[in-house]
């Protein structure tokens, strides 16, 4: 269960952290707060570049992150932009692989909570592990 206190300091690091975003291309600055289930915090922003396809989102970056440091339980995970976007496909995919009771809550830059819902709404019947399991038998 997340606190006031702990969604407002999400909020507030992906709003730090989308202040850092690298959008030249689309203008679209992202900025993410992942919480590990250990306590600790990893910033994340959208990185363009001028070959599209190697964008990489805030999430991921803040996913990738936690991973690279041996953190691979998170609890919540706040993304700020300056609409209140919702995590892409790629994003709430690479979420699943950890878990889909993360919370996510979805902020704009004025850090107002527009939406909180779990990994596993945001993505109903992801593809995992057991489909591969499956796919073996």
């Amino acid at each position: 269960m997340l606190t006031d206190e702990i969604r407002q300091s999400l909020i507030e690091q992906a709003q730090d952290a989308w202040e850092r975003a690298y959008a030249p291309y689309s203008e679209y600055a992202v900025g993410a707060a992942l919480l590990t289930d250990s306590g600790k915090i990893f910033q994340g922003v959208n990185i363009e570049n001028a070959v599209y396809p190697l964008t990489i989102c805030g999430e991921r970056v803040a996913v990738f992150k936690a991973v690279s440091e041996g953190e691979m339980s998170f609890k919540a995970i706040a993304v700020v932009t300056k609409n209140g976007g919702s995590p892409c496909g790629s994003c709430r995919q690479v979420l699943a692989e950890f878990g889909l009771d993360t919370v996510v809550l979805i902020a704009d830059t004025q850090g107002s909570l527009l939406d909180e819902l779990t990994v596993g709404e945001l993505l109903p019947h992801s593809f995992s592990q057991a489909d591969l399991d499956a796919a073996r038998d």
